[in-house]
């Protein structure tokens, strides 16, 4: 009876110490849409601090939910996100409860790659991405995103690295999981952003510094710096942090300018290569369509599709050397939020109206969030 007291006296200090016995969760979804799949965040302050990592969280008929904890580069749980679905003028409810959770399958990744000239590469279960860094200053690398073109959940940012540097296998041919056959060169390539200053736009060179701040398995996210930039004879320091989230078609991109106040605006923008593509605009976003053309015989894979968001209308559209762009009129200091993905025509979006829909109900996910009731 003593050993069943002091097993029982455990376990009830166990889940004082993890800050929370019993939370009940509801999400409500209150508007004339459905939702499935998305990611929603609850600050761990809203949650009793979530001072422990051990949490089981459950649906309405008891099965477990993937989720994780944030930390935002910090040593402290920031927040905590999981996947839900809710149809229209519903509310599912969930329950957080001290306990081991089941491993949760990483659905998203990012990290420095050493190994191939300092990029920095991340994906998701939809897409994967780059961004270049110091080692190709002398190639005069722009701060354009690069599109890796996927066909399969997994991820493949390793395996494609090493079976390129290490086995000769290219991935700029799809061994059938993907590959990348998309061209950045000089310009904001699949939704990169520069300041838009006097009629000019002005992109950007290589990242200088790197932070990841979470990674995987929902979400991954980091920052990355760039230590100057000039405008109009003035220096800036740079920074973007990128957040890519499972199952989402969109990376959420916060820039920020640090220096004197000018007038100026900063663009998210597309671009459009030789221009023969399909180019879409509708009120804060815009989507463009072309041909996919693999390295090898120049063959043609399908349409690789990309998109750019703005969570507010655009202060300016405009097309400009061969890039689509939306603006925001920006003061140094300020943040300036959007969002930025890309898919292929062979994995999950056979036409460009599929992924124009996509685009479309994610903008409207941004613009009228889910409501997240805590129930004590």
């Amino acid at each position: 009876m003593k050993k069943n007291k002091f097993s029982i006296l455990i376990l009830l200090l166990a889940t004082a110490a993890l800050g929370c016995a019993q939370t009940t969760i509801e999400i409500v979804n209150q508007y004339p849409f459905d939702r499935a799949d998305e990611i929603v965040e609850i600050a761990a302050s809203e949650l009793g601090g979530l001072s422990g990592t051990n949490y089981v969280l459950t649906d309405e008929s008891g099965q477990e939910i993937p989720y994780q904890l944030i930390y935002n580069g910090t040593e402290k749980i920031q927040s905590l996100i999981f996947p839900t679905t809710v149809k229209t003028g519903t509310k599912v409810v969930y329950t957080l409860n001290a306990g081991t959770p089941k491993a949760v399958k990483a659905k998203t990744s990012a990290r420095f790659v050493p190994e191939r000239k300092d990029d920095f590469a991340w994906e998701n279960d939809i897409a994967a991405y780059r961004m270049y860094g110091p080692a190709l200053a002398a190639e005069n690398a722009s701060n354009g995103v690069d599109l890796w073109l996927k066909r399969t959940e997994e991820l493949v940012v390793d395996s494609f690295y090493r079976g390129e540097l290490k086995y000769g296998k290219s991935y700029h041919e799809d061994h059938g999981q993907g590959l990348d056959c998309y061209k950045v060169g000089n310009t904001l390539g699949a939704g990169g952003f520069a300041p838009y200053v006097n009629g000019e736009l002005l992109v950007g060179k290589h990242f200088d510094t790197y932070k990841v701040l979470d990674n995987g398995p929902l979400r991954s996210s980091f920052t990355l710096t760039y230590n100057e930039i000039d405008i109009n004879g003035k220096k800036y320091k740079q920074e973007v942090t990128i957040h890519t989230d499972a199952g989402t078609v969109m990376n959420k991109a916060v820039v920020k300018l640090d220096g004197e106040k000018q007038p100026m605006q900063l663009a998210a923008g597309i671009t459009l290569h030789d221009g023969k593509g399909s180019l879409q605009k509708g009120t804060g976003l815009i989507v463009y369509g072309e041909n996919a053309i693999a390295d090898k015989d120049q063959k043609n894979v399908g349409r690789n599709y990309v998109g750019v968001v703005l969570p507010d209308k655009e202060d300016l559209y405009k097309i400009q050397n061969l890039h689509a762009l939306l603006m925001k009129n920006y003061v140094p200091g300020e943040e300036f939020t959007y969002y930025f993905g890309g898919g292929w025509s062979q994995w999950k979006f056979p036409t460009q109206k599929e992924w124009l829909a996509a685009v479309q109900q994610f903008s409207k996910q941004v613009k009228y969030p889910l409501t997240v009731r805590i129930v004590k």
